[in-house]
């Protein structure tokens, strides 16, 4: 099993595509809610690995602008989910220094999960051991846009620091690796002018069975990456 030490360079900001519940469910003959628990079970624990190993900002998607287009009861069920789970692990995530936020589209969501979201954040506003950004209700798309709309309503010229500026993660850098798990091999619309420069993780694993093993592979092969900004390795 790969061990990441002291020698290695463990990145700032670590973003993840949670991919591959309803397929771990669906291999089982289980519901596909029942995957999207085991998925909760196991960002517990990652945040918890992120933490031991130095990393500062983990950010996951946990609910797209596009995943409103799957079946209605898969949706209400995720909406369910998030707000239970946000009653059970919140008090240990405020316990453990980590501060929870969610980047997103807020205006279209139920009232319940609205105050779930806000009471996570205001719980957890004065920790400062981990950032964790639960992307609900994101788009990467939508995030430029409605960078570009504040720019426009208060006045602003649009310049790239503006728009950095205006962006739902401008509270944290922006990430150094990202990660996708369930073999697919694309952004799906997650943080597109964030990741310009991040180093990409594929994992073929499914998210309820990403472990401690494959979250030290990807961080080795990030500490393995030349990051050059476009620059030649000289300059280095």
């Amino acid at each position: 099993m790969p061990q990441v030490t002291d020698d290695f360079s463990v990145p700032h900001h670590v973003a993840i595509v949670m991919d591959g519940n309803g397929r771990w469910a669906k291999r089982r003959f289980l519901p596909r809610l029942v995957g999207h628990r085991q998925g909760v079970e196991v960002l517990r624990q990652v945040v918890r690995w992120a933490q031991d190993r130095g990393v500062r900002v983990l950010t996951v998607f946990a609910f797209s602008s596009e995943n409103w287009r799957r079946p209605p009861d898969e949706v209400s069920g995720l909406m369910a989910l998030v707000v239970k789970a946000l009653g059970r692990y919140v008090p240990e995530m405020r316990d453990h220094g980590v501060r929870i936020h969610f980047p997103g589209q807020r205006a279209t969501l139920a009232p319940e999960v609205q105050q779930a979201l806000h009471l996570a954040e205001a719980d957890t506003a004065h920790n400062d051991r981990l950032v964790l950004n639960i992307c609900f209700n994101y788009g990467g798309r939508w995030d430029v846009v409605q960078a570009a709309q504040a720019l426009v309503a208060r006045g602003e010229p649009i310049t790239e620091e503006g728009l950095a500026r205006a962006l739902a993660l401008a509270h944290v850098p922006d990430p150094d690796l990202l990660i996708r798990t369930g073999g697919e091999q694309r952004l799906s619309n997650f943080l597109l002018w964030q990741a310009a420069y991040a180093e990409l993780f594929f994992s073929d694993k499914w998210w309820p069975e990403f472990d401690a093993a494959e979250f030290d592979r990807a961080l080795l092969a990030y500490a393995q990456r030349e990051r050059r900004f476009g620059r030649i390795s000289e300059q280095l």
